[in-house]
């Protein structure tokens, strides 16, 4: 392991001091005043931290990180893109062991381009633990991620089917693995996925920690905790719903307008990144068509495409290649690209759980955003019901969306979420 001094972090932490919060919000600010040095983190993890620009833990990471370093079990929920990534991940990376070469966190996830996220922040914050982190996902080699595991591989993050099949094979030694981590936990326990998140957690040792985190608590999730989290420590920063950075709007739109809309959207709104969701994979593709076909950069992705494919879509957009990518649901959990300043709802949801994760991809982590949902007809009590089961107030569009809302008139970017 490096050797990190004292002047390094430092040096780090004040590199940090010039930045610009002037677009924080509450969801972020409203903190206790705690440091990350507050928690007794190992140097090379504070230098990991501070080098990816964040300056102080946010609220949910001041309420779940002194917990989670007591190996108690977390139930955690708190607002998408209020660094709940950050709130299991840093934990995990102080209390892995270098010098034991044997697995002992699983991260799983719902989906693999999120799983493809949560390995790149967990691997850009360890640069100076020198840690074996490992990504493993459907659709990518398996033979190579059991030729990985063979070796030395402290901390693995996947989806369940993956996660599930190499416990199940016997494919690493789990009796050193005593932390798991499950994000997005509403998706992840949902009839789809849980015998594979069972299976995995059964495989672990009794005296196991699980760090459950979600925005969104149905009553499944209480009762796997009830069965697998005994005297687990509830957290729950979520007095309101949706992140308070972003306005919400609704538009009445016949179908046969929402092009033209979109394209008058287009035009008038200072767009940094957008991402336009649709309800079915063909709406999708054929949309992005449309919207190339308009003049404008666009990508798309749903979970029918390869996962080359997927996986160039969302670094090229993640980087800035394009301005506006149309996607499905399969990009509703917890992908942060902070860039993305507005969301439309090209095809409105039918859930507010669905809507909520939707408009969580602008206003992430204090920044400012809008949602633009295009309605019919048919849409408007969804609406009207989402409003009330969300306790949020989604308003009529105006002629003209003041920039202040939504523009950070080039403000330096912020961290990443995590």
């Amino acid at each position: 392991m490096s050797s990190v001094s004292d002047r390094e972090i430092n040096m780090a932490r004040e590199a940090n001091k010039n930045r610009d919060s002037r677009f924080q919000t509450d969801d972020v600010l409203r903190r206790k005043g705690n440091s990350f040095e507050d928690y007794y983190l190992k140097k090379e993890l504070l230098l990991g931290l501070y080098e990816n620009g964040f300056m102080y833990p946010s609220p949910i990471q001041e309420a779940t990180i002194p917990i989670a370093m007591t190996s108690k079990h977390i139930l955690a929920r708190a607002k998408n893109g209020t660094g709940k990534t950050g709130s299991y991940l840093i934990p995990i990376l102080d209390m892995v062991d270098r010098s034991i070469n044997k697995v002992q966190a699983v991260i799983i996830v719902p989906t693999r381009e999120l799983a493809l996220q949560v390995s790149a922040v967990a691997k850009a914050l360890s640069t100076h633990l020198d840690l074996n982190i490992m990504c493993s996902i459907g659709g990518t080699n398996y033979k190579d991620d059991i030729l990985r595991l063979k070796g030395s591989v402290h901390i693995l993050i996947g989806t369940p089917g993956r996660i599930h099949d190499f416990t199940e094979r016997g494919i690493f030694a789990t009796d050193a693995c005593h932390m798991i981590a499950l994000d997005e936990a509403d998706k992840l326990l949902d009839d789809n996925f849980l015998p594979d998140v069972e299976a995995v957690i059964s495989a672990l040792p009794a005296q196991r920690q699980i760090l459950l985190f979600s925005a969104t608590f149905p009553k499944l999730v209480q009762k796997f905790s009830q069965q697998y989290m005994p005297g687990a420590h509830e957290i729950s920063l979520m007095n309101e719903l949706t992140l308070k950075g972003i306005t919400q709007y609704y538009a009445f739109v016949d179908e046969r307008q929402k092009l033209q809309c979109l394209n008058t959207l287009f035009a008038q709104l200072a767009i940094n990144q957008c991402m336009i969701f649709c309800n079915s994979n063909n709406r999708v593709a054929l949309l992005a068509r449309k919207i190339t076909d308009l003049g404008y950069s666009c990508l798309y992705i749903h979970s029918r495409m390869s996962q080359d494919d997927r996986n160039r879509v969302f670094h090229d957009f993640r980087r800035g290649a394009v301005r506006n990518l149309v996607c499905s649901d399969l990009f509703t959990r917890g992908i942060d690209i902070q860039a993305v300043n507005v969301v439309v709802n090209f095809d409105f949801p039918t859930t507010s759980e669905t809507y909520l994760h939707r408009i969580g991809r602008s206003g992430r982590f204090g920044h400012l955003g809008i949602a633009i949902n295009l309605i019919g007809m048919d849409d408007r009590f969804n609406l009207y019901r989402i409003e009330r089961e969300l306790n949020t107030t989604i308003e009529q569009i105006p002629r003209s969306i003041p920039a202040e809302l939504y523009a950070s008139s080039g403000e330096e970017p912020l961290p990443a979420d995590i």
